[in-house]
């Protein structure tokens, strides 16, 4: 069974986008979706999920705020 974890990181600068993400996949998530509004926080956050082993898709939902949702999920 799949558990869906959902975070919302906006407005926060990095690290917490990554903490976030890194202490709900400690929950045994294997599939994540993170919403991010700034372009360094989408690298790392991609980044991070790549080198944990998941397989990581972006879709940018606003340019002007540059908000984007990662999903990832494990390989």
């Amino acid at each position: 069974m799949l558990r869906l974890a959902q975070i919302d990181t906006r407005g926060m600068s990095c690290p917490h986008p990554i903490l976030m993400t890194k202490q709900a996949l400690e929950v045994n998530s294997t599939e994540i979706a993170v919403l991010v509004d700034s372009k360094t926080a989408k690298s790392n956050v991609e980044r991070y999920l790549n080198l944990s082993g998941y397989t990581v898709n972006t879709i940018e939902l606003d340019g002007e705020t540059n908000t984007f949702e990662i999903s990832a999920k494990k390989k």
